[in-house]
């Protein structure tokens, strides 16, 4: 047979061959950051890293910072955002930008976070920064630019009052949200045990008041972070003092109105304890809580009818002084920081029950926040 036809079968017989299935593989890693707290032996930011199969990989001291303890990113996966909790002689924190690189960050700018010990921040779309300064007891207002990541100083929302409690002698912002779909802020402030209603105004670039400024919670709760509900139906607060979880949702006015709470504990447990943190699952069927002193995600169903909890479990954090806890972006993951013992930890979440497994567990320097 001539060479020059035999290759022409044989080009044919390749090509009328069945094409192969792509196969689906399952090292895919999702990579997070942690935010950490300094005076031990963290040095500032880390990033790890966690596989398909629930096992987390410390991957490196990303950017030395002074306690950056809460972090978040641009839309567009650019820029990070960190506060740094600190109080300096002008009695305030700082936020810093941070250029995203493979397995490094570069420090872009770093300006006043408008009060003392920040501790929360929160990006949006267009790319306005609000930062949460706990024992300046007010929310700064800031824009990341989103050409060059350059933080812009804005506007800064002091609040006043006081709540009940040893911990409520003056105002204390724990934290600060956008609201999905629309230009309102709610600020969360513990020490004057309400939530603080603004609306961002792009024009002015300013935080005005909302009619009405404040909703008060229930007496001593002590509120701290909140998460919204995915058909933005409801919110709810996790609140630190009482250890309740409150359903918050809007009447026909429009105004936002306090529904019924409910405890993060376990019936009997009667020891100290706290909570920290506050997420819902991505199809808004399950919502969590962290206790610390119980040491423990309080697991939660909601109903889709009318956003009310009912507890469905425990499961134990696998260490001591639960932070900030967050789902892996497929949801089938959710990954604790445990700041006293220092370790991360992860658990498979039943996406059907909301019930959390122990996978894994890796070490790390005092670790407050986890982002995806």
């Amino acid at each position: 047979m001539p060479v020059k036809y035999a290759l022409y079968l044989l080009v044919l017989f390749t090509a009328c061959q069945p094409k192969s299935k792509k196969v689906m593989t399952t090292d895919k890693t999702n990579p997070f950051y942690v935010g950490t707290y300094t005076e031990g032996e963290s040095e500032g930011i880390y990033k790890y890293e966690l596989s398909a199969d629930g096992t987390i990989r410390q991957v490196a001291l990303v950017a030395k910072s002074e306690n950056p303890s809460f972090l978040a990113k641009s839309k567009d996966g650019e820029y990070l955002v960190a506060v740094n909790e600190i109080q300096n002689d002008e009695n305030v924190g700082s936020v810093e930008s941070w250029k995203i690189g493979a397995d490094s960050l570069t420090l872009i700018s770093r300006c006043s976070s408008g009060g003392a010990h920040p501790c929360h921040v929160a990006i949006n779309a267009a790319g306005y920064v609000l930062t949460s300064n706990y024992t300046g007891g007010n929310v700064g207002l800031l824009k990341l630019s989103q050409s060059d990541g350059q933080l812009q100083e804005l506007d800064v929302q002091q609040h006043a009052g006081q709540g009940t409690s040893d911990r409520q002698q003056g105002p204390h912002a724990h934290s600060a949200w956008f609201v999905p779909a629309c230009n309102d802020v709610i600020a969360v402030d513990l020490g004057t045990n309400d939530l603080w209603l603004s609306i961002l105004d792009p024009i002015k670039n300013q935080l005005m008041p909302a009619d009405p400024l404040q909703l008060s919670m229930a007496e001593g709760a002590g509120p701290r972070h909140l998460t919204f509900h995915p058909t933005q139906k409801w919110l709810y607060v996790v609140n630190e003092l009482d250890c309740t979880v409150t359903l918050i949702q809007k009447d026909a006015a429009g105004h936002y109105q306090m529904g019924n709470s409910i405890t993060t504990l376990p019936q009997g447990y009667d020891q100290p304890n706290s909570c920290a943190d506050i997420h819902i699952s991505a199809d808004g069927r399950f919502l969590y809580a962290s206790n610390r002193g119980h040491n423990s995600i309080a697991i939660f169903a909601v109903n889709p009818e009318d956003g009310a909890l009912t507890a469905v479990g425990h499961t134990s954090t696998h260490g001591d002084g639960p932070r900030n806890f967050a789902l892996s972006p497929d949801g089938k993951y959710l990954l604790v920081a445990n700041q006293h013992t220092q370790n991360i930890v992860s658990f498979k979440r039943d996406e059907t029950t909301g019930l959390l497994t122990f996978v894994n567990e890796a070490k790390a320097p005092t670790p407050v926040c986890i982002l995806f």
